[in-house]
């Protein structure tokens, strides 16, 4: 007992302060609400448990909160790899790729490792009989059940071993955001998604404001139009400051032909075209293929796929196969350097039909070049 200000005599404070982790105080240990206390205490020997040897329990106490501080760390990593490793090229995929599954896979290992060191060295051994009792449980056996709860709660030393609940708490807590960080990877919103597909990084500027040039894919070199002066020429172009971006060359990679100017006919637009070089998207209007194979002598561009054939000397429209509209075509010019350039986006969406389909906004959009 001790005195107050007054005189009076107060008992002492013999519980200890609640610590992070732990359930709240309250009247009674009952958890299906009777009123009864559990009278057993965590330190009396219960027939059929056998107590862990008290220096083992703190080894296995050090081992696992070891591995709870790693999997905390490891979960830490996995959202910082995230963030740090994007995508883009092949490259870059590859490191992301190896950063989040490698974090990702020892975060829940050395969680795991942890939990098993906390059962088998920490918790004591049981050797149980399952006894087969009436559906309807009397009030005593609910008191039990209440008891033999907070009976193994003791003994598994959540409330007792301090380190182990708070490295446990730390190493799930990062793990909690794990599914939000894959969620966020699954693409652009729905209402968002249509409008995606219809443009590509043709339409945009350059930081300095300039139309963005016409490269060569592969070698990334800018291409001057009075170097590619051969009729039946071709190659695969990219956008400039795009030449490795996976996500903007799906829809923006380019074939560059030159025609001799008798050549084009009425399907083409020859206001977007330049001395004869004109370009159409190379993704496939049936299913997104590569439409990379052409015949000098007939102007045909071929996909390898399902063997849809567009006329490349009017305007890309199709001629056989399952395509069910003409290849997109890109308005170019020159700049001042006489390199090529684009001038705008493609004015229709490019890919396979079914982006659009049902989508009169387009069909309007593309009748409406095809009249320019």
């Amino acid at each position: 007992m001790t005195e107050n200000n007054h005189g009076t005599e107060q008992p002492e404070e013999r519980a200890p302060k609640r610590v992070i982790g732990t359930p709240s105080p309250a009247a009674g240990t009952s958890m299906l609400g009777t009123t009864e206390q559990a009278a057993r205490p965590a330190d009396v020997q219960v027939p059929g448990v056998v107590p862990q040897d008290e220096a083992t329990a703190k080894k296995g106490e050090r081992y696992a909160a070891l591995c709870f501080a790693v999997a905390f760390l490891a979960g830490i990593a996995f959202v910082a790899s995230y963030v740090i490793f994007q995508v883009g090229d092949v490259a870059k995929t590859q490191t992301s790729n190896f950063a989040l599954g490698g974090t990702l896979t020892l975060a829940l290992l050395a969680l795991a490792a942890g939990m098993v060191t906390w059962v088998r060295m920490v918790m004591p051994k049981y050797s149980l009989v399952q006894e087969r009792h009436p559906m309807a449980s009397d009030p005593a056996t609910r008191a039990y059940v209440g008891e033999t709860f907070l009976q193994g709660a003791a003994e598994s030393g959540i409330t007792k071993r301090p380190l182990l609940r708070r490295t446990l708490l730390a190493a799930a807590a990062p793990l909690g955001l794990a599914p939000l960080v894959l969620l966020r990877d699954l693409g652009p919103s729905y209402t968002n998604f249509p409008e995606k597909l219809r443009h590509t990084v043709w339409g945009e500027k350059t930081k300095d404001g300039k139309p963005r040039k016409l490269l060569v894919e592969g070698s990334g070199s800018p291409i001057r139009a009075a170097d590619f002066n051969s009729p039946g020429g071709i190659l695969s172009v990219v956008p400039e400051g795009y030449e490795h971006d996976l996500n903007a060359l799906a829809k923006a990679t380019l074939i560059l032909i030159k025609f001799r100017p008798e050549e084009l006919r009425s399907g083409t637009n020859l206001n977007w075209t330049h001395d004869g070089i004109v370009a159409y998207s190379k993704i496939c209007t049936h299913v997104g293929c590569p439409a990379a194979l052409y015949e000098q002598t007939t102007h045909h561009i071929l996909c390898p796929c399902h063997q849809s054939t567009f006329d490349a000397a009017d305007g890309a429209k199709v001629i056989f196969g399952p395509a069910a509209r003409p290849l997109p075509q890109l308005p170019i010019a020159v700049d001042n350097e006489g390199y090529l350039v684009a001038t705008a986006d493609f004015a229709v969406p490019v890919g396979p039909s079914f982006w659009e389909r049902g989508d009169a906004e387009a069909e309007a959009r593309e009748n409406g070049a095809k009249q320019k």
